[in-house]
């Protein structure tokens, strides 16, 4: 308590200096983190820009985890305002955040589908969750006991898949969209196995992937995914629910339990890998870095992420009209985050 109490009085002092040298202080919104989030943040900062006479934010890209690590290094107008993520922050990064003085407020903006994809040009797949462990997962069970992933194309796991090579693109470990999908898709098949508890397939375990090239880490870039699909037919990728929607000319989705990455089956929860997500404001640079407070309130605008708001021509799937308004209220009174 007394580090926090300590690193409090600090990151106070910091914003105090930077309030009263307003010369010295940004004018532009620092918006960085999550590549699910990152278009939808983007075209919120367009509009912003255009209807306020506030700067456009700068939106950067860094994937969630590395988002909040640079939100929550400190207070001062080296680190970024808001950060974006496409998983709820972590009861040990709430914790850092605390400690550096940073009290993030949580915005949850929507939906989103997590979709394992494919050029239009390839067969396609129609997955079970434990199909989408076995093919990706470090360690499989195999008579009774646990071995390195053998499986080397789809048909390995079942006849009625694809006779192709298993190749994945995927995010790195530092995106919000791998957290989602180890915990939602592969933990999800790891628990329709037989005898995985008894095996020692536990929660962590359930959640490495195989490193033997059948996985690919294809960075914090979505777009790049997409476009590598399009050259490679045979190759799969994961991304959200938005990038599929967006390039509906070029990709397909795969059906995950018999039902399709598509907007109702997302919104309803029918789709088995759909997640919130969220962005977080620093409450200590509201009112010293200009323009917070106008931005969550285009944000959270109804013409923005509404029913028929632009942020849904995007692939945002909104939230419930009523979570909406709780949501708004909660982030205008810029309640703190707590677990």
């Amino acid at each position: 308590m007394k580090i926090k109490a300590l690193a409090s009085v600090a990151a106070l002092a910091l914003v105090g200096t930077i309030a009263a040298g307003s010369a010295q202080a940004r004018d532009q919104i620092q918006i960085v983190g999550s590549s699910t989030v990152f278009p939808f943040a983007t075209a919120v900062a367009e509009q912003f820009g255009q209807k306020t006479s506030f700067k456009t934010p700068v939106v950067e890209s860094t994937g969630s985890g590395g988002g909040i690590k640079l939100f929550c290094e400190g207070v001062g107008e080296k680190t970024p305002d808001i950060t974006n993520a496409s998983r709820r922050m972590k009861e040990k990064e709430l914790v850092k955040c605390n400690e550096n003085g940073v009290t993030p407020v949580e915005v949850t903006v929507g939906f989103d589908g997590i979709v394992l994809a494919n050029s239009k040009k390839a067969e396609k797949l129609n997955l079970t969750l434990d199909q989408v462990f076995l093919a990706l997962a470090k360690e499989v069970p195999v008579d009774g006991k646990l071995v390195a992933n053998p499986y080397k194309k789809w048909s390995d796991i079942d006849p009625s898949l694809p006779a192709s090579k298993i190749e994945v693109l995927g995010p790195p470990p530092t995106s919000g969209t791998r957290d989602a999908f180890a915990e939602l898709a592969m933990q999800g098949g790891c628990k329709k196995l037989a005898g995985a508890a008894e095996l020692g397939l536990k929660k962590k375990a359930c959640h490495e992937i195989r490193e033997d090239g059948a996985y690919i880490e294809a960075g914090e870039n979505d777009n790049l995914i997409v476009q590598k699909l399009e050259a490679n037919p045979a190759a799969v990728g994961i991304f959200g629910f938005s990038f599929l929607d967006q390039n509906a000319d070029k990709i397909q989705g795969a059906q995950i339990a018999g039902v399709a990455p598509e907007f109702e089956a997302i919104a309803n929860g029918s789709y088995p890998v759909s997640r919130s997500l969220y962005f977080y404001i620093k409450k200590e640079h509201v009112g010293v870095i200009p323009g917070i407070v106008e931005y969550l309130a285009e944000f959270t605008n109804e013409d923005t992420w509404g029913d028929e708001g632009y942020l849904a021509d995007k692939g945002l799937i909104p939230l419930p009209s009523a979570k909406r308004t709780e949501v708004a209220k909660s982030s205008a009174a810029l309640t703190p985050l707590k677990f």
